[in-house]
């Protein structure tokens, strides 16, 4: 490899705050993972009820639904590096409280339940910062490199995270939460030593006009409105995360190191894919690779639904995750470079709540259905819904379909 290209590959880590940014996510990201691992585990050994993990997508989605209107405007108006410094101290409150609740043998759904609404008031805060702070730390000829690399860290951290998880749950329910606390204790020093960064504030007074102005953007921009609904129920259908210890456990007969690879696979063809996309980014024909991406997802979504073989199993999870991750690399690459500053954290807000909603609500839906149908019946319906949400949007939005380049528009671009 020339000196050129190495350079080229690893451009957004140059800045050092964005190493310290990057590092702090992935801290994050990873102490996410452990406890999601944990919860669902502990949660289901419980009950046994699909239902009750469905309940722990919808409890973290709606914070983001009631508070969308805020968490964007906060994003925009103060200093996301604090904002996101903040966040991680706030969720290193929750997984202290979650180790109490297990040390204590008080751990029952619905206090675990209520810990998740807070974590999930912690995220919808989080995430319009995070996503708005990362163009702030680099150049603009650097972004597409930081957000391949932002989401090669989520992919990592969705690799290595669940199977830790299980591992470490197998020490004793109480290590997976003490773990996650020191993560998101470290993740917050981390980002606090990120040097502030220029940030353009929205002038005047706050108002109804500046308060909506990320939903006018994203209605405005219809190449943008294509991408994130096109995601939005390609994923709230095909979701099947939430049903993973029902798989795990009953199916394909595996403990909770089994569910801790189960729920790996899709990180590790997402991680794979994210490498692959840092160092040769799509360039053409963005939009067909975008519908290929969604299409695939579905099909690797019924492949894993009606497999009863752990290593086919495992392998559907590893395309859906490859699949899923060319999709999510065009969408936030379109909402990065297209964006304006100082609408960032109103138009991430409005997208982490499309985001949460294809995965915190595409769980809920997985395991009301799998309630009352089954495991395999939720999953496989929601591989074909994928596949035919994919048609419909190809056919429905072709402009969608013919998105060449991801360059900044003209109108974007500094001086």
């Amino acid at each position: 490899m020339s000196a050129d290209h190495a350079e080229h590959r690893f451009a957004a880590f140059r800045h050092v705050g964005y190493r310290r940014y990057f590092f702090s996510r992935f801290l994050g990201y990873f102490a996410v993972q452990i406890m999601s691992v944990a919860v669902g585990w502990q949660i289901y050994d419980l009950t046994r009820d699909p239902f009750a993990l469905g309940l722990i997508g919808l409890f973290q989605f709606l914070p983001s639904l009631v508070l969308i209107l805020v968490t964007g405007s906060v994003a925009d108006r103060y200093n996301r590096r604090v904002i996101m410094g903040l966040c991680m101290l706030v969720s290193m409150v929750c997984a202290a409280a979650l180790l109490i609740l297990t040390v204590t043998g008080l751990f029952s759904p619905w206090p675990v339940y209520a810990i998740l609404i807070v974590f999930g008031i912690e995220r919808a805060f989080l995430a319009p910062a995070a996503q708005s702070l990362a163009p702030n730390l680099v150049p603009p000829e650097d972004l597409a490199n930081a957000i391949a690399w932002n989401s090669t860290s989520w992919q990592t951290a969705t690799i290595v995270g669940p199977v830790a998880g299980g591992l470490i749950y197998g020490l004793g329910p109480t290590v997976p939460y003490a773990v996650s606390l020191s993560f998101f204790a470290a993740a917050s020093l981390m980002v606090f030593a990120v040097p502030k960064p220029a940030q353009r504030s929205p002038a005047g007074a706050q108002s109804w006009q500046t308060i909506t102005a990320g939903f006018r953007y994203i209605k405005a921009q219809k190449i943008v409105l294509g991408a994130i609904s096109l995601d939005l129920f390609a994923v709230l259908l095909g979701g099947a995360i939430a049903l993973m210890p029902v798989f795990a456990r009953d199916i394909l007969v595996l403990g909770p190191w089994g569910l801790g690879l189960l729920r790996a696979a899709p990180g590790i063809g997402a991680v794979g894919m994210a490498l692959w996309l840092a160092t040769h980014p799509i360039r053409s024909r963005a939009g067909l690779y975008m519908f290929a991406g969604v299409a695939l997802f579905g099909l690797a979504t019924v492949v894993f639904g009606l497999s009863t073989t752990a290593w086919l199993s495992i392998a559907a999870l590893v395309v859906m995750g490859a699949a899923d991750m060319i999709s999510v690399y065009v969408r936030e690459t379109l909402i990065a470079l297209w964006t304006p500053d100082e609408l960032r954290g109103r138009v991430n807000a409005v997208n982490m709540v499309f985001v949460g909603a294809s995965n915190e609500l595409g769980e809920f839906r997985a395991g009301t259905m799998a309630s009352g149908f089954g495991a395999v019946f939720a999953v496989v319906f929601g591989g074909f819904g994928t596949l035919l949400v994919a048609l419909l949007w190809a056919i429905g939005i072709p402009q969608l379909r013919r998105i060449d380049t991801l360059d900044v528009p003209e109108e974007h671009r500094t001086e």
